[in-house]
């Protein structure tokens, strides 16, 4: 069972510590023991019911009446007021309880229901891959294990395979070609797998290595394939100056290349980038660059 303090609950919840602290005390929404040093902390259970609370609360229902629900009841209440076509939110939020809790129910319900509304593309936009955005966040703090991790990730992979599967193999010898790696230190691939999706949906001749890559490798892969496009994806942990170093030798190596880096040591980048590595902030983005790789 993970712990956590009311900073962690307000980073996870986008509830302010001051409102969680009024909802303890005035309705008693939580009741967080307290450690040996009579600091509170707060358990997985606090953190589902929390994330729960806050989906009700957005959409205008009031503390005082969610206080009075059973946990049955919030959970019937949540099926009733999350809208697939808009509410993105409130679905991640769903989608972080079910991996917390290890809920295969409560994912394919939520992401089913997605789907249906407004298709696997979107979904993959607006629900996916900002829920793995933050993943990635709760796996750098350590909030969650990395059981709870390859639950949730596996679950999705399977989503996805059986997409990349239904998209027809691209065979004009016109078509850009993509390589998709992670280096070898590198063992998230979701958001990778969505990356494959989208080059394969946007006719892209589309090769994917996956995980943990060495640079020779993708060297020699590269001199056999000649892309024209190489895209990867960093979330575990790595100093500036070994992501610079490592960047500035893809950069050397495949001069003539389009490269695009994303996830969340991209997103925290504090150097300049040379000139052909193009950093991107989600699947969106990285469907707007292929379009214009495309044109070029």
């Amino acid at each position: 069972m993970s712990t956590y303090s009311i900073k962690d609950l307000e980073r996870l919840t986008n509830i302010k510590a001051h409102t969680l602290r009024i909802w303890e005390k005035r309705y008693g929404i939580v009741d967080p023991p307290r450690s040996d040093t009579n600091i509170r902390y707060y358990t997985d259970e606090d953190l589902k019911k929390l994330l729960n609370v806050s989906i009700l609360n957005r959409h205008g229902i009031k503390i005082s009446r969610i206080a009075r629900m059973s946990n049955h009841e919030i959970n019937q209440k949540i099926l009733e007021v999350i809208r697939p076509e808009s509410d993105y939110l409130s679905q991640i939020e769903g989608l972080v309880v079910a991996m917390i809790e290890l809920n295969e129910e409560r994912f394919e319900r939520i992401l089913n229901q997605s789907i249906i509304k407004i298709g696997f593309e979107e979904s993959l936009f607006h629900v996916v891959y900002p829920f793995f955005e933050k993943v990635g966040v709760l796996w750098q703090t350590g909030t969650i294990n990395p059981a709870q991790e390859h639950f949730i990730s596996n679950l999705i992979r399977m989503k996805l395979f059986v997409a990349i599967d239904s998209l027809p193999r691209v065979y004009d010898s016109a078509a850009k070609t993509i390589v998709l790696f992670l280096p070898e230190w590198e063992l998230h691939e979701i958001g990778l797998l969505t990356y494959y999706y989208l080059s394969r949906k946007n006719g892209y001749r589309a090769i994917y290595l996956g995980q943990n890559v060495p640079l020779n490798d993708l060297f020699s892969v590269g001199s056999t394939a000649r892309p024209d496009v190489l895209a990867t994806y960093f979330v575990s942990a790595i100093t500036q100056h070994e992501l610079k170093d490592y960047l500035n030798q893809l950069s050397e190596h495949f001069k003539d290349q389009q490269l695009i880096i994303s996830g969340i040591q991209a997103a925290t980048i504090q150097f300049d980038l040379p000139d052909n590595v193009r950093a991107i902030s989600s699947a969106l983005d990285f469907k707007r660059v292929l379009k214009m790789f495309a044109r070029q």
